[in-house]
């Protein structure tokens, strides 16, 4: 085998470097003699190798021959090679990662050198008293940090013509005392005594009162992508017009046979799966198939809770289902399948966030669609550079009623878009009390919304909706089971489509 050349090596180090990866010298020679099978797309053969040493479970960033030559064997057939080493291919293959909402970073916000750092200790599901205070206390940095540096905020360090009305510095509530004058504060609002609420932060508790930073860090999950990579990931988002998602919630499977009491609901359990094979087969027909079909629950029409009785009827709901899609054979091939469960779908606990559904319920859907993705419920999924966050979750009728002070009409009366302001706001995806909605408190920060993704994707019972709100998109899908609406988003163009099957 001849020696590659110093311009090879030189390409190979560089591209290496950027995905986090360095070679040692025989793996450098093993990739080199790779490129070789491919001497007219020798860059998009690179792209496959390192995609493929992207997904592997790796001791050491330190590429040795070893490493390199097992993926290399999963590519050895020269025709498979050279079709996965087409543009197209590799965008399909590179452009979606899943990510579960137990796989996310957490991360601390220290107040005194400002500046976040990674939790590296094992996160218990079951944690400590002092695991609850800390799940607070996170928030409040993490939103305490974001206003100090909005800039109505953050006093300017040279302007002496400010006025006291100018300057909305946040002052903290043990700082008050003694202090005259308007000042601006910044708390968390708790019920400390039965019908009294107390305005909070770190020092003490009132109740009168009642992007450059986070270079290099990855608060999304899916790993750090290098800014020559996001350049180049950017332009291929860009391209990907055809790429489509289509996002469905409430796809009822169990058979109506053991809830004959309720005619109604009977009538929409058998609707439901009759809909969702007019929706698969309108898809399977157009030129440009969707990318990825999004399946929110809740899966069953009934709780899943202690007095139900019917998992083995719903496991085989689920495998017609995988019969159904497998059935389109044109989905099956070029379409993904995600499936996020719903609150009332069967789990451990109610708390969030939920972990996937049940292995027992599911296996016989994978028997027919082996690359079927079952995910927790938050999960985010990466599109190329674009963030986009999936949640399953009745939000908007719980936060009506926990709300405290009415919304004000003054720029919309609108429900929805009140409840994606305040999440937004917030930066968390359920900022109820824990007594209404438990939340894992090791786990808080996998509902934060921080940074604010793109997209934000909020399955609901309620009408669907759609709503841009400070360049963040936002849209409720509606239920698919109970009015036969769903939505279609085009990450290109971030465009939302809702739609509704006719009666």
């Amino acid at each position: 085998m001849a020696a590659p050349s110093a311009a090879t090596r030189k390409n190979l180090q560089r591209k290496f470097r950027l995905r986090g990866f360095t070679l040692k010298v025989d793996a450098l020679e093993e990739a080199a003699a790779f490129l070789a099978r491919f001497p007219d797309a020798e860059e998009d053969a690179l792209d496959l190798l390192l995609d493929e040493l992207d997904k592997e479970p790796l001791q050491s960033s330190i590429l040795d021959r070893g490493v390199v030559r097992r993926v290399v064997a999963l590519l050895v057939e020269a025709e498979e090679a050279v079709d996965a080493a087409s543009p197209a291919a590799t965008s399909a293959r590179s452009a979606l990662r899943v990510v579960d909402s137990f796989l996310v970073p957490r991360f601390h916000y220290d107040p005194i050198k400002k500046v976040f750092y990674e939790h590296t200790s094992r996160l218990l599901i079951h944690g400590e008293a002092g695991d609850k205070a800390a799940q607070y206390r996170d928030r409040y940095q993490v939103l305490l940090q974001r206003l100090a540096h909005d800039k109505y905020f953050s006093k300017p360090a040279f302007d002496p013509v400010m006025t006291e009305d100018d300057n909305c510095e946040i002052t903290s509530i043990q700082s008050l005392i003694g202090c005259t004058g308007r000042r601006w504060i910044m708390g968390v609002i708790s019920q400390l005594e039965e019908r009294q609420f107390y305005l909070e932060d770190l020092t003490g508790a009132d109740r009168e009162a009642s992007l450059s930073m986070l270079m290099g860090l990855d608060f999304f999950g899916g790993g750090v992508i290098a800014a020559e990579e996001t350049v180049r990931l950017s332009t291929l988002e860009k391209k990907a017009m055809n790429d489509m998602f289509v996002i469905l919630s409430d796809i009822w499977l169990d058979s109506s046979e053991p809830f004959s009491r309720d005619v109604q609901m009977c009538y929409l359990v058998e609707k439901t799966m009759e809909k969702l094979g007019v929706v698969l087969d309108g898809y399977d027909s157009v030129e440009a198939v969707p990318s990825l079909f999004v399946l929110m629950g809740n899966f069953c029409s009934w709780p899943c809770n202690l007095a139900f009785n019917s998992f083995e009827e719903l496991r085989l709901q689920f495998g017609k289902l995988g019969e159904m899609i497998a059935a389109r054979s044109r989905l099956k091939e070029h379409s993904r399948f995600l499936f996020i469960p719903g609150p009332e779908d069967a789990g451990p606990s109610k708390a969030l966030p939920r972990c996937t559904l049940p292995k027992y319920l599911t296996e016989e859907l994978q028997k027919h669609i082996p690359n079927a993705i079952f995910v927790s419920n938050p999960c985010r999924v990466k599109f190329y550079t674009q963030e986009i966050v999936f949640f399953r979750q009745d939000l908007l009728y719980r936060m009506r009623r926990s709300c405290l002070i009415p919304p004000t009409t003054e720029e919309t009366s609108d429900p929805f878009e009140h409840l994606v302001a305040t999440i937004t706001h917030q930066s968390h995806l359920c900022p109820l009390p824990l007594t209404v909605q438990p939340i894992i408190w090791n786990y808080d920060h996998c509902l934060r919304l921080y940074p604010t993704p793109h997209t934000i994707v909020l399955g609901d019972k309620s009408e669907q909706k759609a709503f841009k709100y400070t360049g963040i998109t936002c849209f409720n899908p509606g239920s698919f089971g109970n009015d036969s609406s769903f939505a279609a988003y085009r990450p290109c163009t971030k465009e939302v489509e809702l739609s509704a099957l006719e009666s």
